[in-house]
């Protein structure tokens, strides 16, 4: 007869405790522990051991040679290369965002153009992933798919049909026959894992993981579910918007500072080929509060236009400050040192700030765009359209040199832009378009704003 087991563990770092505590002795965290029952088979434990013997390093067969592509090149992109064989991904976004549409394309070309491609889902019938799937184009015939959240029977499935890329949407409806608790919970999410990771890399054959995530944008499950994989992806982008980027946080195989844009079509996602067009295609010229910031998007430049408004306050003391797209924290920064340094009255100034397209950067080049921008609303003075500015601004209103300046340069010109203002620091004399060097604040917002 089959034994129960009683365990706490908790839905943050998965540790396990024989009874229940207020605060995790593992992570820290309070109130993560929760109850689960674990059901030991007749046959006991599971064979989950696989004998194997040491071998020198100089024969041990280099897998990432063997690499081939997803089908997608922005996805490649991130991923180093294209898809190693033997490895084991994780797909991470928001409900709606297009982790589906992206992982069913890549199904229907890998299966085009490389072998059997097997996509289990656990969250819709057949005949709802055959409609999406004819919709994307993606109808093959060595695509097969099976509607299934058992991981045992799964594994099996693999087994027989020797995919050379295995699809599972989603890890979080996956279970294992050995634990009684219920799909999605944090001992059936780290098992399951831990059975797929252990046929990818017995099998060769790839298996990418749909994960889901919480209200707070972190994957949904313990963090060996994470630690357990060989790369960790997060898709992007706004619902209401047709622009996404896929940013790899975790890989083993190549570059985590790399990201692929990609656009949202009636046929689905089309990798953009030239996203700094496509990011400016709707800038009003001649209009206050907009600059052009080159940006660092891992190795690629891009261009994102910073947009500020600011306004009189309509409660006097209690102004607003709204951000979309940066951080609220660095963005206050900003405006202090406008108030302190340049003497600008925004304490009574309701002030909203937005990067256009949806995007959400975190670079510190981005700190001279939001002080012009904001400067520009204040002054209502347009800034010239053929110009960018980009630095890291100090405490002390200093502005401070930034990484990759001529890739930034470089994308400018073939952008058609003429001029760009830059830290003093990186200047040198053999930049493709006229740039000025400043070492303040004063010195951008008078060249900018306050001399036109």
């Amino acid at each position: 007869m089959a034994r129960k087991t009683v365990l706490f563990v908790c839905q943050s770092c998965g540790a396990e405790s024989p009874r229940w505590m207020g605060k995790c002795p593992n992570c820290g965290e309070w109130n993560t522990l929760v109850e689960e029952s674990r059901g030991t088979s007749k046959k006991g434990s599971r064979n989950w051991v696989q004998k194997s013997n040491p071998l020198p390093m100089s024969e041990i067969e280099d897998s990432a040679q063997a690499r081939f592509s997803s089908g997608l090149k922005e996805l490649d992109r991130v991923l180093g290369g294209g898809l190693v064989p033997g490895c084991l991904g994780l797909i991470g976004g928001d409900p709606g965002i297009g982790k589906s549409t992206l992982l069913l394309q890549v199904a229907g070309a890998v299966a085009k153009n490389r072998g059997t491609v097997l996509y289990v889902t656990g969250e819709e019938s057949l005949s709802q992933l055959k409609l999406r799937a004819v919709r994307l184009g993606a109808v093959e015939s060595n695509l097969i798919a099976i509607s299934e959240s058992n991981t045992n029977y799964i594994s099996e499935i693999i087994e027989k049909e020797e995919p050379v890329l295995v699809i599972v949407d989603s890890i979080q409806t996956m279970f294992v026959e050995e634990l009684s608790s219920p799909p999605g919970s944090v001992g059936q999410v780290r098992e399951s894992t831990g059975c797929f990771l252990r046929l990818a890399k017995r099998s060769g054959t790839a298996i990418l993981l749909v994960g889901h995530v919480t209200k707070g944008g972190h994957l949904a499950g313990p963090k060996v579910l994470e630690h357990a994989v060989d790369f960790v992806l997060y898709f992007e982008g706004e619902a209401h918007t047709s622009f996404r980027i896929i940013r790899s946080v975790k890989n083993r195989f190549g570059s985590t500072h790399e990201a692929g844009i990609f656009e949202m079509g009636e046929r689905g996602l089309i990798p953009v080929a030239n996203p700094s067009q496509f990011l400016l295609a709707q800038r009003p010229v001649g209009s206050s509060g907009s600059v052009v910031v080159p940006y660092m998007e891992g190795t690629r430049p891009l261009l994102v236009e910073v947009q500020a408004l600011a306004a009189p306050a309509p409660f006097g003391g209690n102004p607003r400050r709204q951000t979309t797209g940066v951080d609220y924290q660095r963005f206050s920064i900003i405006l202090a040192v406008l108030e302190k340094r340049q003497g600008y009255p925004l304490q009574t100034q309701d002030v909203f700030l937005n990067i256009a397209g949806g995007l959400k950067l975190q670079e510190p080049a981005l700190d001279l765009g939001m002080a012009v921008a904001v400067a520009s609303s204040v002054a209502n003075v347009a800034v010239d359209p053929l110009s960018s500015v980009l630095g890291e601004v100090g405490l002390a209103g200093e502005i401070r040199a930034v990484r990759g300046i001529e890739q930034r340069l470089r994308e400018l010109d073939r952008q058609g832009f003429k001029k760009c203002i830059i830290p003093k620091h990186n200047v040198r004399g053999d930049e493709p378009i006229e740039v000025v060097g400043v070492r303040t604040i004063q010195e951008v917002l008078q060249i900018t704003v306050e001399k036109r």
